[in-house]
């Protein structure tokens, strides 16, 4: 006897919601960046990505980002400014 189990009662693990940044420029409308939204697999790497790539944001234009998990805002609007 094995533990086969029975056909259609296979349930995928959850699927991993992304991190992701919106970023803003100084009166608040969104910036797209040009190679699309950079997404993350967790809150740890999405703010590592921040703290290392702000410089190069801020002289894109970016003013302020705000944290994303998946459609649900985490926080922000935060500045980018020194």
């Amino acid at each position: 006897m094995t533990n086969t189990p029975e056909p259609g009662s296979f349930t995928p693990a959850a699927a991993v919601v992304p991190w992701w940044w919106q970023q803003l420029d100084s009166d608040g409308k969104v910036v797209t960046p040009a190679d699309g939204r950079q997404e993350f697999p967790t809150r740890s790497d999405a703010e590592s990505w921040v703290g290392e790539f702000y410089p190069d944001l801020v002289d894109e234009g970016v003013a302020s980002v705000t944290l994303f998990e998946g459609d649900r805002e985490v926080y922000g609007p935060m500045s980018l400014g020194t």
